[in-house]
């Protein structure tokens, strides 16, 4: 497509529109629209929450009027042509007369991926797609696993010395591997407080944080979202404990709120302790043991929080869960925090215990990295695998 700073800057302004759904549309795709009249005024906008319904092209034709016959629709996703929850956003904006759209990514849902585009273009409506496409895809990265896979986007995220360790023999609490909660003293920090703020929004922007009971046992940690900003739901608290030893007087036990809060995955669970915990709003599921570890099956734990329509999942284990979380496959991406320090040493605790990799042929990749800076820090962001890569056996369910 021929694209104009026009076209950017409409286009732009659709995606920081759908940043605005960030913890409000899930399990659904953050989607902006921005409406222009024939003679390019802007006359409409929206954004997609879950809540609320409407998608973000059908608010902002609502809002645009009369005013959008023979104009351009900016979204930053391809709208919708099957009907959900709503109907489809393809046949409002035929009947709202919109002469282009320009649409950023096609919808990764197998039920539309092309099809209301086609469906437009049928209607004689000129779509153009492409536009700043990386953007738009980066936003519904999670999305774009979970309405393909039924799994939520897994991202491992540390914080770690220059040498890699997550912790020293003397402070090993599993390592401070969840910058941004609160340590015993600040000593036992790696990162500075940009870094450990950045935290937050990425778990403001997870459905769900994941840890292993012995980083609970160690730190006693909180595990919330702590921005300040709207959710639609709680961060969901995840702990994996294979044999049920997750204290009654945790702070995470005492600061439950539903049962769509704290959720125990084990193996083995004294009928007694259970009952403890679930009179008390603790939800306990039991998955069987991962091959080899002793720990809950990560690939059953990932496909249980797809169910529950987890789209995206942030870990912030220790040495061990990351490990499993590798071995296992189930990791799609890592988000990790350097400072500018070593620990040497054979006791410091590294990034990722067990057995390793025992070959280099055989190591995690890791793809399409980028680099971000916070204070003295730096944390590099990179992916095992592509989020918006087809499986190869499409599910073709709804969610919208």
């Amino acid at each position: 497509m021929q694209v104009s700073s026009e076209d950017r800057q409409f286009m732009a302004q659709a995606i920081e529109l759908a940043r605005q759904g960030v913890s409000l549309a899930s399990p659904n795709p953050h989607v902006g629209a921005v409406v222009l009249d024939g003679q390019g005024k802007i006359r409409g906008t929206g954004f997609h929450t879950y809540a609320d319904l409407k998608h973000g092209e059908a608010l902002a034709l609502e809002r645009a009027g009369t005013l959008a016959r023979g104009g351009t629709l900016y979204v930053n996703l391809e709208p919708c042509c099957h009907q959900g929850r709503t109907g489809p956003c393809t046949d409002a904006i035929i009947a709202a007369g919109v002469k282009r759209v320009v649409a950023a990514t096609v919808d990764p849902n197998p039920l539309v991926a092309g099809n209301g585009i086609e469906k437009l273009r049928i209607a004689g409506i000129i779509v153009e797609t492409g536009l700043m496409q990386a953007e738009a895809q980066k936003l519904n990265e999670a999305f774009a696993k979970y309405i393909r896979y039924r799994q939520p986007l897994i991202t491992l995220k540390s914080a770690l010395t220059l040498d890699g360790k997550i912790a020293a023999p003397q402070n090993d609490n599993r390592g401070r591997s969840a910058p941004g909660e609160q340590a015993s003293t600040s000593s036992s920090w790696i990162t500075g407080d940009e870094a450990r703020a950045h935290v937050q929004m990425l778990r403001h922007e997870s459905d769900a944080i994941m840890v292993g009971v012995g980083t609970v046992l160690a730190d006693d940690p909180l595990l919330t979202d702590r921005t300040g900003r709207p959710r639609r739901r709680n961060l969901l608290r995840v702990i994996l404990d294979s044999r049920l030893h997750l204290p009654i007087e945790s702070r995470l036990v005492k600061t439950v709120q539903g049962n769509n809060d704290v959720l125990v995955f084990c193996s083995f669970a004294e009928e007694k302790k259970r009952r403890a915990l679930e009179e008390r709003g603790v939800r306990v599921e039991q998955v069987p043991l991962g091959v080899g570890d002793g720990r809950p099956d990560l690939v059953a734990v990932a496909k249980r929080l797809g169910a529950l329509e987890i789209t995206s999942l942030l870990i912030e284990g220790g040495a061990m869960v990351n490990w499993t979380a590798l071995a296992s496959g189930i990791a799609d991406k890592v988000f990790l925090y350097y400072a500018p320090r070593i620990l040497g040493g054979s006791d410091s605790i590294p990034f990722a215990g067990g057995r390793g990799f025992q070959r280099m042929a055989d190591a995690a990749r890791i793809r399409d990295i980028s680099i971000h800076r916070f204070g003295d820090d730096f944390a590099v962001e990179g992916y095992l695998r592509d989020p918006w890569e087809a499986p190869t056996d499409p599910i073709a369910r709804e969610k919208n």
